[in-house]
């Protein structure tokens, strides 16, 4: 019931419950091995997800009936306890963006204001329902704080566990579900063609091969999905490798676009957003085949 509400780490399902994690642990277990929960480990910490809901509607559906007044009143105890898990989850999240800020104001301030760029974005994706959603190198959340509503599903993925730690905080607090990942951007825990939009937000100036990362990111796109790659144009500003540690200083549209062709992809849209020192640019591409199949990430 408690991971109905939200992921949950081991130990902060420990917390609420008032157990010890490896009495949480060995519960857990036969839960996962019954296939109603997926682990994911992500450092040193292990988070808990409820798996598909064709397996755990019936059951919770068999809890909403038959749980009496003492099960509830144990459930809306347990409820309250949560709150205390978002509350540290917040205050983590506060912490951090305090002691990051300058660092990424500094940044902010080469390019357009954010919100122009966020703009840029939302007219790019559209309106209609995006389907299953896969932010790559989801950071803090924020493209699925914004178009999470939009999607049947959202996946975040990060290779960094604190920043997926923070993204959870983000999330939290707006009360979007979604599912929360770490893995690398050039082997995504995902399955092939499992999503029908794609984001690549701010990361790709971080990639030792770009190229590879667009191909894997075309390999979970369904046909006819949309990959959406936001980042910088080719530009001078070599001190951002040492400040900054970009190892790409920014991408020619022209190289850009023989990666999205060399990965299936069809460029249909470049937007470059200038009015500061570095320009962003916008390439959103599509897969061959135009028949767009809604799937459910495994």
């Amino acid at each position: 019931m408690l991971l109905r509400e939200m992921e949950l780490s081991v130990g902060e399902l420990a917390q609420v419950l008032g157990q010890s994690q490896p009495r949480v642990s060995r519960h857990l277990k036969i839960l996962a091995d019954a296939g109603a929960l997926e682990r994911r480990k992500e450092g040193s910490w292990v988070f808990l997800t409820l798996a598909d809901a064709l397996r755990t509607d019936p059951v919770f559906a068999l809890i909403d009936t038959l749980a009496d007044g003492e099960i509830k009143n144990l459930f809306r105890s347990d409820a309250v306890r949560l709150e205390s898990v978002r509350a540290e989850r917040t205050q983590a999240a506060t912490r951090y963006f305090e002691a990051h800020a300058a660092v990424w104001d500094q940044i902010r301030s080469l390019h357009v204001a954010e919100s122009e760029v966020e703009r840029a974005i939302a007219d790019a994706l559209g309106s209609a329902d995006l389907g299953c959603l896969v932010d790559i190198g989801t950071g803090t959340g924020r493209m699925i704080e914004l178009f999470g509503p939009q999607a049947s599903q959202a996946i975040g993925i990060d290779r960094s566990s604190e920043m997926l730690r923070l993204a959870r905080a983000k999330l939290d607090t707006t009360g979007i579900r979604a599912s929360l990942r770490q893995g690398d951007i050039y082997a995504l825990p995902l399955p092939d063609e499992v999503a029908d939009c794609v984001i690549l937000h701010q990361v790709l100036h971080y990639a030792h091969s770009p190229a590879a990362a667009v191909a894997e990111a075309a390999r979970v796109l369904g046909a006819g999905g949309t990959l959406l790659i936001v980042d910088f144009a080719a530009h001078e500003r070599e001190e951002l490798r040492e400040t900054d540690a970009h190892i790409r200083l920014g991408f020619e549209d022209e190289v850009m676009t023989d990666w999205f062709a060399s990965a299936g992809l069809q460029v249909d849209r470049v937007q470059h957003l200038e009015g500061g020192e570095l320009t962003v640019t916008l390439w959103r591409g599509v897969k061959a085949t135009a028949t767009l199949t809604r799937r459910k990430a495994a």
